[in-house]
């Protein structure tokens, strides 16, 4: 009896062990040749583990790979196609969707900025600046442009950077955090950072945020490294704006509660000049509600979504206006809690991961995408997870580039540990 108890023991055990582990599997496919990514290096890793990389395959002659899976903790299959490091998210079926990859080159023909945006307020003595570069790749064939310089700022030589961040074009991808470089001059940065091809009206995004000496009155000169359709500025309404001596930049009245300034077709080795003065901070609340509305149906933290201009008034910064405005900066866990407790019906958000080729943690900064519907507590509770499975690289990410500190990522990840163990014993 002892001997049938213990064996029926160890049939459970072992089937339970089987139940855990699976096969993680999909295919690679190089979009600039239009066929299967054969012998890349494929990884499974696990952010929750320090990003620990727990299985390791190759993708065979038709672009397919497989990967040991032995648990159900938040994980992601990285590729490595020439160097450069792409990212996807692993759902709980195992089964990945095709990854796409590039071949790079140092420098590719057909990539532009779209915009430069500089967002600016005044506080406590200095100004406060989120600068935001949207940049075009329409290589033909595709090809992602990567370098220790992919892509090279000129800020103002005071600037403090407080932080910096890249984004894929993918859907839904996720901001990545990175360190800038010095790139020559004071002032002068790069990122390494891959500029990926265009996935229709979504292009690679850059975001640094920067404080300056402030003594009321401040004057900028915009520099761009590669030809720009648009530089945008947007200023608190009781702030002052004046073009510097031979830049014209035309005012844009779409938003009541903020200023918008735009000049057009910005080229390398012109800089442009502006000066603003005065004190004031962008409406926060306000624009939280406007850009609620604007990004109706839309995806949030890229362009291509958001309002569009008025009728009879083209306006080169609406297709991101709103995202620009809406901003970047809402708490996890204010976001979990209210996700667990929202009722059915009401949108949520959902996402996959891009990463960057220095092998970067993907990281996120959490905002309210549209467009996703649940009725289902299992569904809600799905996006609940992947919110903070994003926020958990986020996490990681700025733990390796040194962002954060020790006390800081204990802290967090403690607290972020909590509410996914709550919300892991909510979906059993």
């Amino acid at each position: 009896m002892k001997t049938i108890l213990r064996a029926a023991i160890a049939v459970i055990l072992f089937s339970g062990a089987l139940a855990q582990a699976a096969q993680v599997t999909g295919t690679v496919t190089n979009k600039t040749t239009g066929k299967p990514s054969t012998g890349d290096s494929v990884v499974l890793v696990e952010p929750m583990a320090g990003m620990a990389e727990v299985a390791h395959a190759k993708t065979d002659g038709n672009g397919r790979y497989s990967l040991a899976r032995t648990n159900n903790a938040p994980a992601l299959v990285k590729v490595t196609h020439q160097g450069a490091d792409y990212f996807a998210d692993v759902p709980q079926d195992g089964a990945v969707r095709e990854i796409s990859v590039y071949d790079v080159a140092a420098k590719v023909e057909g990539v532009s900025i779209e915009a430069d945006v500089l967002e600016i307020e005044s506080d406590n003595g200095q100004l406060r600046v989120i600068e935001r570069f949207f940049v075009h790749n329409t290589s033909m064939p595709p090809q992602t442009q990567w370098s220790q310089k992919s892509f090279e700022i000129v800020l103002p030589a005071e600037a403090e950077v407080a932080s910096a961040q890249g984004q894929r074009p993918t859907a839904s991808s996720l901001p990545t955090s990175l360190k800038l470089q010095p790139n020559g001059p004071k002032g002068h940065y790069a990122f390494n950072f891959p500029i990926q091809p265009d996935e229709g009206e979504k292009d690679t995004l850059f975001v640094v945020s920067y404080s300056l000496p402030y003594g009321g009155k401040f004057t900028f000169r915009p520099q761009v490294s590669l030809p720009a359709q648009s530089v945008g500025v947007l200023l608190p309404k009781s702030m002052t704006f004046a073009a510097g001596s031979g830049s014209t930049f035309q005012t844009l009245q779409q938003d009541p509660n903020v200023q918008t300034f735009v000049a057009k077709n910005a080229v390398p080795g012109k800089a442009l000049e502006f000066t603003v003065s005065g004190e004031g901070a962008m409406p926060r609340e306000e624009q939280g509600a406007a850009g609620g509305q604007g990004q109706a149906g839309a995806a949030v933290g890229q362009p291509g979504g958001g309002i569009g201009a008025p009728i009879n008034t083209p306006d080169p910064l609406s297709k991101y206006k709103w995202w620009i405005l809406g901003g970047l900066g809402l708490l996890l866990v204010a976001g979990a809690a209210f996700l667990l407790r929202k009722p059915a019906g009401v949108p949520v958000a959902g996402a996959a991961y891009a990463g960057s080729p220095t092998g970067a943690v993907v990281s996120s900064q959490p905002s309210a995408a549209y467009g996703v519907t649940s009725s289902a507590p299992g569904s809600k509770n799905s996006a609940l997870l992947n919110a903070l499975k994003e926020e958990l690289f986020a996490l990681e990410s700025e733990k390796l580039t040194g962002t954060l500190s020790s006390e800081e990522y204990a802290e967090t990840k403690a607290a972020l540990e909590t509410v996914l163990k709550r919300a892991l014993k909510r979906g059993a």
